[in-house]
């Protein structure tokens, strides 16, 4: 069973997000990528759609989701499901940082509202 260490893993950095990778295919995982997401209070959320379901658990802080034009709360301990070709963003609710794991199917590519489908160099 390969463990894949924690402070070893590379930090992506957007101005009010920390994305860090945790298991992708670069690190050794052949089916799925999972990294954290680290939302500043604050900021402006990112909307944009996945190829593929996209998962999200909150880790700490409160999450106001967007998906598809409804908007709901999300708690510590609560799950995100994100279908495919879907609109939607996660903003920060909160006073505090929202922290977040993500998983994505490897091969699974993220699209800005105007543009082409790309990897996010966090899933790689």
């Amino acid at each position: 069973m390969p463990v894949i260490e924690g402070p070893q893993s590379p930090t992506h950095e957007l101005p009010h997000a920390r994305f860090t990778s945790l298991a992708t295919p670069s690190r050794g995982s052949a089916e799925t990528s999972v990294w954290r997401v680290e939302i500043a209070a604050g900021s402006e959320p990112a909307p944009h759609s996945v190829t593929r379901e996209e998962i999200f658990v909150v880790l700490s802080g409160e999450a106001s989701v967007e998906i598809d034009g409804e908007t709901r709360r999300a708690c510590s301990g609560d799950a995100i499901v994100v279908p495919p070709d879907t609109l939607f963003s996660i903003a920060n609710a909160g006073d505090t940082p929202l922290t977040l794991l993500c998983a994505l199917p490897v091969g699974g590519q993220a699209r800005l509202p105007d543009g082409e489908p790309f990897t996010p160099p966090w899933a790689l």
